[in-house]
């Protein structure tokens, strides 16, 4: 089978009207492919940068070795960008995919995030007492679906850091 080696990290965020940030990540690819080692996802530690500092700094590692019949499918990370306020209370700072790049190589890429507006009454219940409207259905993030229904606003960027290596994608007539 075909080899997707997928090495780096995720290096931080910036552009998010919060400060204390962290971030849980997944990686979902398609029936096609197999995750052979790594983690399909995790969540960063919350990085409390000093005031004036305009990103968070996770430095969180990825790794993930996959295998895949076909490029049907082919891997995407998702994020959701939570913030903590001094009481530990989690509220939605962003939510945000991307592919993962096809060619070999180091590959820098910074990813754009969106939080749900939500209906008048849900600003001002989030306003007086917080919590920000969230989708109720997760898989709305990478699927493209029902998506460009939501109305969304733009929340901040998530910056990567990935090595790919692909491995016997020719020797299995698997084109990329």
């Amino acid at each position: 089978m075909a080899e997707l080696h997928v090495v780096g990290e995720i290096v931080g965020a910036m552009g998010f009207e919060d400060r204390n940030l962290f971030c849980k990540w997944g990686l979902e690819a398609g029936s096609m492919w197999e995750l052979v080692e790594g983690e399909s996802g995790g969540q960063t530690h919350c990085d409390y940068p000093p005031e004036g500092e305009p990103c968070v700094v996770w430095a969180h590692p990825v790794d993930a070795h996959f295998a895949a019949k076909s490029l049907v499918g082919w891997p995407k990370m998702w994020f959701q960008v939570w913030s903590m306020d001094q009481h530990g209370a989690k509220d939605l700072a962003g939510y945000g995919f991307a592919h993962v790049p096809t060619a070999a190589g180091e590959h820098e890429l910074d990813v754009a995030t969106w939080c749900p507006e939500g209906t008048a009454a849900e600003k001002l219940s989030a306003f007086f007492v917080g919590g920000r409207p969230r989708l109720k259905f997760e898989e709305v993030i990478h699927q493209p679906g029902d998506r460009f229904r939501l109305q969304t606003k733009a929340a901040g960027v998530v910056r990567l850091r990935l090595g790919v290596c692909v491995k016997d994608f020719d020797k299995y007539n698997v084109r990329h």
